[in-house]
Parts: structure tokens; sequence; C-alpha cells
């Protein structure tokens, strides 16, 4: 793909000057990091699930999400990022995942990890199709493997919110949770400073503004968790030109611009807790990467 004026984009060296690659590079931190902490946040599941076979499928979501944040993290590396910087000694004020991802399950819900996942892939699944024909080649040409994986994710989520649905107590536990994580779901779709959705609007990286895919992942969730009898909160269009939604239907966090809730430090050491534990400086590798 490229731009109005035939703009396209093979690599880092180029794209046209420093806020242009602040652009992308800041685009790429989004999408890697949501994976990353999602992908963590489902491991906490292993072994706790409520059948084997939803124990294993959701230990897959999981090994796949991580799977997609290194396609991102390894992209970032060609802005002059390494792994260890990117992830295992960063601040974690640094990471820019919505607060959706962050979030501790409620306890022993199931529910819980079938809404959000279900929120969380449709929001995916919208935000991937965006790039599909993106101007910037190293994302255009990672977006299929993603998809092909996520198409999974949302065939999974969809099939529990079903069979949930169809008892009583399943009903309102749903109910339950999308009442919950709605508003952080929400914060998937906040554009931080307005200005550099813009730019990668304009540059042709994705072709629909946040404020677009947010609209059409609310008509989305609303139509198809309506048809389980589930009340998905209304979403009036923003009329704000930086593409906010307003305040009261936000969370205190939003993630976006690093302002986490008190759940993320917490997560972050677990996460890295191993590294630190081993006294390790670099990430270690079992074999080069295939790209």
């Amino acid at each position: 793909m490229a731009t109005a004026d035939g703009a396209s984009y093979a690599g880092v060296d180029d794209l046209d000057g420093e806020e242009a690659a602040e652009a992308v590079e800041r685009l790429l931190f989004r999408l890697a990091d949501d994976e990353l902490v999602v992908a963590e946040r489902y491991t906490e599941w292993q072994v706790r699930a409520p059948t084997l076979e939803s124990d294993i499928s959701l230990a897959n979501v999981a090994q796949d999400e991580l799977g997609h944040a290194r396609l991102w993290y390894q992209v970032l590396e060609r802005f002059g990022h390494d792994e260890t910087d990117l992830i295992w000694e960063r601040d974690p004020e640094d990471f820019r995942h919505g607060t959706l991802v962050e979030q501790p399950f409620a306890d022993g819900d199931w529910a819980d990890a079938v809404v959000r996942g279900y929120l969380y892939d449709v929001a995916e699944d919208e935000r991937l199709h965006a790039l599909e024909d993106s101007t910037f080649a190293p994302i255009r040409d990672r977006v299929g493997k993603v998809l092909d994986e996520e198409a999974y994710h949302l065939e999974y989520a969809e099939s529990w919110l079903e069979r949930l649905a169809g008892s009583e107590d399943g009903h309102e536990r749903l109910q339950d949770a999308l009442d919950r994580l709605y508003p952080y779901a929400l914060t998937l779709f906040e554009p931080g400073d307005g200005t550099t959705d813009a730019r990668i609007v304009e540059m042709g990286v994705r072709e629909r503004s946040l404020g677009a895919l947010r609209e059409s992942w609310h008509d989305r969730v609303d139509d198809y968790l309506g048809s389980l009898g589930l009340r998905v909160p209304p979403l009036e269009p923003s009329e704000r030109a930086d593409g906010h939604v307003s305040p009261t239907d936000l969370p205190d966090h939003v993630g976006r611009e690093g302002d986490h809730t008190d759940h993320w430090p917490a997560l972050f050491a677990e996460m890295t807790g191993t590294y630190e534990d081993l006294g390790r400086d670099h990430a270690t590798r079992i074999m080069d990467d295939d790209e």
C-alpha cells in the first residue's frame, strides 16, 4: 500500500524524519505491550481453568499472544532497542498497554477470563485488519500470521460465551464481568496525545483512526453480546477532534501514557522475577529468531 502521494516505507530508514519514526514506534509499543501483558495474565489460569481442554486452550492462547508480542518487539529492535531494554529492564511506567490487560481476574471467575478475552480479541481483530495494508512493510508483513491465530482466539471466546450464557448463573456472571471490564476495554482505543494517531493514519501506517476502530468494535460487541441477552453500555460516537471518549466513560487509569493501575507493578515484578532471581543482565535465546 502507498499513501495518496505514493509514499511507502520498506523499513525504518525510509520513514520521513523523527516525528514519523516516533509515531510508528509508539504504535509498535502499544501493539507489543498489549500482547505481552495479556499473555502474562492468561498464564494465571494454568491448571485452574474449569476443564482440562480449556486449560490447554487458554495456555495456547497465551503462547500465541506472547509470540505476537515478540514479533512486534523484533520490529522495535530496528529502532535501536534490544530485548533486555524492551522488557526485562524497562521501567514499568514506560509500558504503554491499555489497562484492560493488567486487571487481575475476579477470584476464580471463569466468566471474567471469557469476557475479557472476547473484548480484547474483537479489538485486536479490528486493529489488525486496519494494519493489513500498512505502508510500513515490517508491520504489514507480520499481520497475516497474527490474524490467523487471533481468529481462533475469537472463536474460542465466543464458544464459551454461548456456553455460559445458557444458564442463569452463567449469564449473571457474564453480565457482572462485562459491567466491570467494559470501561477498561475502551482504553485499548485511547489515542494518547491524539497527534500521533492522526500522523499514523495520515502516513497510511494504519488505515483507520482509533476512534473509528472503537466505534466498529462497539457495534460488533453490542450486536453479538446483545444476541446472548447481555447489556452492553452505550457509546456515543466521539465528536472530539483528538479521538478521546468522555472521561466519564473511562476508568481512572488508561495506561497508554504510562498511567497504570496499582495492579501493574506486582504483575511486572512477577513477570520479570526469574530474570531478576537468576541475576541476568541480558535476554537469553535458545535459537536465533526466524523472521
